[in-house]
Order: C-alpha cells, then sequence, then structure tokens
C-alpha cells in the first residue's frame, strides 16, 4: 500500500527539489526513496522509474518556466518584456538548475505528452514577447530559437559557474538584453 501523502505529485516534487539540490545526473530512485523515507520499490507505485521520473520534472519545469515567464511578461512590450521575460528564465534557471537540466533534450512522445503541453506554454510566452516587435511570421521561429539559444545559454553558464572574470554577471546580462532588443528590432518589416 503506497504511503500516506505520497502519490505521484508528491514523489516528482521531492524529485525535482532533490535534483535542484544534487543535480539531476546525481538524482537516483534510491537517493529519492531515502529522503522520502521510503524503500526504493514504493517509488514505483507512483512512478514508472528513473526515466519516467526525470520526464515528470521536466513537465513540472517547463510548466512552472511558462506560468514564471507568461506572468512577468503580461502587460508589457518590446524591450521592456524582452527584459522581463529574460530575467524571470534566467532567475528560474539559477534557482532550479536539475530541474531545468531535465528539460534538455527530453523527447515528447506526442502532442499531448505534458512535455509538449508545458513546452508549447513556454514557447507562447516568448512567443508573447515578440509581439511587441514587428517581426514578419516568417521569422518568428528564428526569433524564438535565437532568444532561447541566448537565454539558455547564459544561465546554464552561470548555473555552472562559467563565468569567472570580474565583470558584473548582471551587467553582461542586460547588455545580452539590449543586444537581443536592437536585434529584433533591426529584423522588424523585413521581407521574407
Amino acid at each position: 500500500m503506497p504511503r500516506a501523502g505520497l502519490d505521484p505529485a508528491a514523489v516528482v516534487a521531492a524529485g525535482a527539489a532533490l535534483a535542484d539540490e544534487v543535480g539531476l545526473p546525481h538524482l537516483t530512485m534510491g537517493l529519492l526513496a531515502e529522503r522520502l523515507g521510503v524503500r526504493t520499490p514504493s517509488l514505483y507505485k507512483h512512478v514508472g522509474g528513473q526515466e519516467d521520473l526525470n520526464r515528470r520534472i521536466a513537465a513540472l519545469a517547463l510548466g512552472e518556466a511558462a506560468d514564471a515567464v507568461g506572468d512577468a511578461v503580461r502587460g508589457w512590450a518590446g524591450r521592456d518584456a524582452l527584459a522581463a521575460a529574460a530575467r524571470t528564465f534566467r532567475g528560474f534557471v539559477l534557482e532550479h538548475p536539475g530541474r531545468y537540466a531535465a528539460t534538455i533534450g527530453v523527447e515528447p512522445s506526442g502532442p499531448d505528452d505534458p512535455v509538449a503541453v508545458a513546452g508549447r506554454r513556454l514557447l507562447d510566452a516568448f512567443t508573447a514577447v515578440l509581439r511587441g516587435y514587428r517581426i514578419g511570421e516568417h521569422d518568428v521561429d528564428h526569433a524564438l530559437r535565437t532568444l532561447r539559444s541566448l537565454c539558455h545559454g547564459f544561465a546554464t553558464l552561470q548555473a555552472a559557474r562559467g563565468f569567472r572574470w570580474s565583470t558584473d554577471v548582471d551587467e553582461s546580462f542586460d547588455w545580452l538584453i539590449d543586444f537581443a532588443d536592437r536585434g529584433l528590432r533591426a529584423m522588424e518589416n523585413t521581407p521574407p
């Protein structure tokens, strides 16, 4: 019988928190069971194993990031929306490096897969940022990939302590936002 108060959502939440603490590569079913005070086989009543746990953590992280970025950009446009989205996304990755790591390389099994649904919500939040620029429909996918690459790259490098020189990291991130804003404005109304 499953432990009282333990359900799939609680197991995934605990797994996500533990991944943030120890790093996704070090998250194991045994370590999670120990954290939850149960025997490892008990977890299989709630998740299908390590791969299933990681996929559920990925869906959770994408949903949390989508909510945070969506809330941050609401009511803003142009550079203000871009800055709000970028800073919020960066903050999420820095605060939750383990759960964010679960999102990298995970392939949705179909359009209704929770990973796909949450991923679309996050892309929708960044697409809302692009509405503040007059980007041609033919350039939206390219612009989304560029924004994701800039934000993801900076945040994951910072989370891995990849910026070890003396220049202020926040100053560099503001520079990145200005750089992206100038690029997006330069692309406004360009012919296909």
